[in-house]
């Protein structure tokens, strides 16, 4: 069994921490902030409740995704703020693409991705782990809710309720300062350290995109995933409304959406392999692994629409390096 084989399986069956400090962080602190993130992102922040979060798409005029955020409404020094999880590595495009933005509203924009920590805590005994480490059991709360809560070390963390790997999981976002004296307090309240190679294996078999990965400026945001939980459709205008609109209500489809395949090959298929239904073009790989649940190499990507069936034979490349390819449902691996 390989190390990545062993994490992925304590994954499944306990809790395995990744350090994930790398994720942009950005704070928006100021009375206009709630309509200014409000004006400019996909969802509805208006109406996000404290202790609240949701996930979020920032986009052009004509609706391609310029930058995926996770959005949460918290309290800092006893007034009101926005803390956006940002894909590592682009906090500064999303730091400048609001800065633009910005002309008279009391807002203040700061960047903490390197003066803060975080780690991810996933599996099923997660919430044992992190009661244990708190010393108090930890509120059954929904994905995206948060709390800040102070461990019996002094470490004062904001815990946050977040399942990108398909598992029951939380962010732990802290000073730096304070990394390694919590990543000893989980470890030693019985979690175990994984490596971002398993990250990567359950991200992609649970379907979660990374923007810069899976998602990127040449993507309408309505052919990306999850748009129903990321769009909102109650809110007023924002930057990108119309053509979402428009797909809803004038088209009723978009015409790609992003899928999982599976193939009978060996490896997993390099980002930008092109799926084929015949000799048609039909899809796009951006992601792929080798799947331990099924045993076979798993992919995420866009497929057409009139080629999503589950179950539909496709084939993956060309020439000598063509694969047979399977249509699976998503997630592309489910029932964690």
């Amino acid at each position: 069994m390989t190390k990545f084989a062993a994490e992925y399986e304590t994954a499944l069956a306990a809790a395995v921490l990744f350090d994930r400090s790398t994720q942009g962080k950005i704070e928006l602190t100021g009375k206009d902030a709630p309509s200014f993130l409000h004006n400019l992102s996909t969802n509805d922040i208006k109406n996000l409740p404290l202790g609240g979060g949701c996930e979020a798409y920032f986009c052009s005029a004509t609706a391609k995704v310029l930058a995926h955020a996770f959005i949460y409404h918290v309290l800092v020094n006893g007034k009101h703020a926005f803390w956006l999880d940002v894909t590592a590595g682009f906090n500064r495009k999303l730091f400048e693409h609001l800065d633009k933005h910005l002309i008279s509203e009391a807002v203040e924009l700061m960047d903490h991705t390197e003066n803060f920590a975080q780690f991810h805590l996933a599996g099923p005994t997660a919430a044992a782990v992190l009661g244990k480490a708190l010393g108090s059991p930890v509120p059954d709360i929904g994905e995206f809710m948060h709390m800040e809560r102070t461990f019996p070390n002094g470490v004062t963390a904001q815990i946050r309720r977040h399942d990108p790997l398909g598992l029951p999981g939380f962010d732990i976002v802290l000073p730096l300062e304070k990394a390694e004296e919590m990543k000893t307090l989980l470890l030693h309240s019985g979690a175990a350290a994984a490596s971002d190679e398993a990250y990567e294996i359950l991200r992609v078999e649970a379907g979660t995109p990374v923007y810069g990965i899976d998602i990127g400026e040449d993507r309408f945001v309505m052919e990306v995933p999850r748009p129903l939980r990321a769009v909102s459709y109650e809110k007023g205008c924002y930057l990108g409304q119309e053509p979402i609109v428009m797909a809803r209500d004038r088209a009723g489809f978009v015409n790609r959406s992003f899928f999982g395949v599976k193939t009978d090959g060996v490896h997993p298929l390099p980002a930008g392999t092109k799926l084929y239904r015949d000799t048609q073009e039909v899809g796009l790989v951006t992601s792929s692994v080798i799947s331990p649940r099924l045993k076979a190499p798993v992919a995420i990507g866009y497929l057409r629409r009139g080629h999503q069936d589950t179950g539909l034979k496709l084939t993956a490349g060309t020439g000598d390096d063509a694969v047979e390819a399977e249509v699976l449902g998503y997630p592309p691996v489910a029932g964690f």
